[in-house]
């Protein structure tokens, strides 16, 4: 890419690449729109002109009545919910009103280990108790899976008197968890559960015996934006039964909302909203066979596979090429470089996010590029395996490439998956959150109680949560992503974390 100085810069060149998005948002840009809502040109052309303020007849967010109540109706009608209301703060705020409304200030709440941060930033403003369940742990990849009921049965027996559960379903990859079974599990305990959608808003429409509000969860966020057609930092929260008192979370959202709500964000929920009720089934019927034309077709590329999971939410492509020697880094690098970006990496995992703007032709160009690659990797495999001896193309030799790049040594720690796997199944020491703080190196932390949040960003899930005894092994996982430009939130470039006094 070129040099870009302004935001605005930066911007407008990427759109003039023509690149192709396998990330959020969901809509992939402008032709989608154009395809199938072509009344919104209107709100691109004369955005400036839309950004207004609470005049009248425009209603309010905070005490819909009129056009904003009209919004909250469809998207109440089309998720089947009690009540339904718009997120301009993301997601985050969904959660954290939920949380908020719940969970009384102070007492305990149930909640999976993986959660995105902002969960553990809503606990943090009850001054609420987490009480974790630990989702299972995807040895191959070194990353989370499910939370079981039987893990949220485990964790109600430790702190019964908790008064809701939250899980993330599905999560980051696309790992469902079976929401009905953990919502028996929550309710028979008088519990409220909450489930954290954000990537499944299309759950609902595409396979509904996977999304939560089927389940039986009783509040579920949905990010509308990272997998449909609403803008970036837009969201719904789905109240789902009479154990949520709507006026609660509606005051409780009030609290953590913009008074300054975007009125072309609302008019992007409100855009998208009408594209699923006039044109939804065939819009989810389109991104199915699009989806099958591409899980039949990567069987043709040498090399390439597919992270498998019984409740897998196929719309994302979890793309695995480490038998050609390329880790997940490595493969996006490649994906750049013909013009296409997934939504993250992990390990040997470049995960490709669908949505509903993906057409045929963006899964065919990454059929194309990933095919190039493929035929690119093996020919440097087999000239490498010329030098050694019994070593085939894309066996011995591009395993050992594919271990050395992922695993080494660390100055004697065990490598980076081998750390990840650890910091995200084992169960550190834990104490309360202390109040005064100094800021201390990476290298003088292990031992200490951190002060706050050390999170990899993506997927957004804490290595490391407040009040818990930081260790050196998760500590050097974080400061080496640091170290190869990833963004870790809680740890300056210079291995710096908080920690109690």
């Amino acid at each position: 890419m070129n040099t870009r100085e302004t935001l605005t810069a930066f911007l407008e060149e990427h759109r003039k690449e023509n690149p192709v998005s396998f990330h959020m948002p969901g809509h992939k840009g402008r032709r989608f729109y154009e395809k199938y809502a072509p009344e919104a040109a209107a709100l691109f052309d004369r955005s400036p002109d839309y950004d207004i303020t609470e005049i009248p007849g425009a209603d309010n967010l905070f005490q819909p009545e009129t056009v904003i109540r009209r919004v909250m109706d469809r998207y109440r009608s089309l998720y089947e919910s009690r009540e339904t209301y718009l997120l301009v703060n993301g997601s985050s705020a969904g959660l954290m009103a939920a949380i908020l409304t719940a969970v009384p200030q102070g007492g305990k709440l149930i909640m999976a280990r993986n959660c995105h941060k902002s969960v553990f930033n809503g606990a943090r403003l009850g001054g609420i108790t987490p009480v974790y369940a630990w989702p299972e742990i995807i040895e191959e990849y070194g990353i989370c899976g499910e939370v079981t009921a039987e893990e949220v049965e485990r964790a109600v027996s430790e702190a019964p008197e908790a008064s809701a559960v939250l899980v993330t379903s599905p999560n980051y990859y696309g790992i469902c968890s079976d929401i009905e079974t953990i919502a028996r599990v929550a309710h028979s305990h008088g519990m409220v559960l909450i489930v954290d959608q954000a990537h499944g808003a299309h759950l609902p429409f595409m396979n509904k015996k996977l999304a939560a509000e089927a389940g039986g969860a009783d509040i579920v966020i949905d990010s509308t934006h990272k997998t449909l057609a609403s803008f970036t930092q837009t969201a719904i929260a789905n109240i789902c039964s009479d154990r949520v008192d709507p006026d609660v979370f509606q005051d409780r959202l009030q609290m953590l909302e913009s008074t300054s709500p975007s009125y072309i964000l609302m008019a992007s929920l409100d855009l998208n909203a009408q594209i699923l009720e006039s044109r939804g089934a065939e819009l989810m019927e389109q991104w199915r066979e699009n989806l099958t034309y591409f899980y039949r077709r990567y069987k043709e590329i040498h090399g390439l596979s597919l992270m498998t999971h019984p409740a897998l939410d196929p719309t994302k492509l979890n793309l695995d090429m480490s038998a050609l020697g390329l880790t997940g880094a490595d493969l996006e690098d490649e994906l750049i470089k013909r013009g296409i970006y997934t939504e993250l990496t992990t390990g040997n995992i470049a995960m490709a996010m669908t949505g509903i703007g993906n057409d045929k032709t963006d899964y065919d160009r990454l059929l194309a590029a990933l095919a190039e690659i493929s035929e690119n990797a093996a020919a440097t495999a087999t000239a490498a395996s010329g030098a050694a001896e019994g070593a085939s193309a894309t066996g011995d030799a591009a395993a050992a490439v594919s271990c050395e790049s992922l695993n080494h040594d660390m100055n004697g720690v065990c490598g980076l998956s081998c750390i990840k796997r650890q910091a995200y199944s084992h169960k550190p020491e834990t104490a309360s959150v202390p109040d005064k703080t100094e800021p201390v190196h990476y290298t003088e932390a292990a031992g200490r109680i951190s002060a706050g949040l050390i999170i990899p960003y993506p997927p957004g899930i804490p290595l490391v949560c407040p009040g818990e005894v930081m260790e050196e092994s998760v500590l050097r996982y974080a400061f080496e992503l640091r170290r190869q430009g990833e963004k870790v939130i809680g740890m300056t470039a210079d291995g710096f974390v908080r920690a109690g006094l």
